[in-house]
């Protein structure tokens, strides 16, 4: 959406068909976006999804966590909410703090990294853009 559609609002079908997603699939993600602020919507003919902020104020961090919820590497790690995955070597065992170490490091990269970052990378490799603005005319 960042990179094809800018501030523009942009339609479920289109994306859809950029992106080789079912279109329900999407409305399911979207919802989630939504409830972490990362889009909004408009309805009617002209509706349809479009960034609550700029680009360079939305992390991947924030996307991922929206779609898929905590990104940890092993299941036995603490996530910050609680939510831990029994394990019989837990207070001893050496790779567990390997994994942690990891995790802190995809988080930091994950934070950092924006959508803006993302589209800048895309524009480096030369992906077209497909701005898909229709505009209607009366006379």
């Amino acid at each position: 959406m960042a990179y094809n559609s800018g501030t523009h609002s942009v339609q479920i079908k289109d994306i859809s068909r950029r992106q080789d997603i079912s279109p329900r699939y999407l409305e399911q993600i979207f919802q989630n976006f939504k409830k972490a602020g990362i889009l909004k919507s408009i309805r009617g003919p002209e509706g349809g999804y479009f960034l609550a902020r700029t680009p360079d104020q939305i992390t991947l961090r924030e996307i991922i966590e929206a779609a898929e919820g905590d990104v940890l590497i092993v299941g036995c790690l603490n996530s910050g909410k609680g939510e831990k995955v029994a394990c019989i070597f837990d207070t001893n065992c050496a790779t567990q703090l390997v994994w942690q170490e990891a995790t802190e490091l995809l988080y930091d990269y994950f934070t950092k990294t924006t959508l803006k970052t993302i589209c800048e990378k895309a524009q480096a490799l030369g992906i077209k853009r497909e701005f898909d603005h229709s505009y209607t005319y009366y006379i």
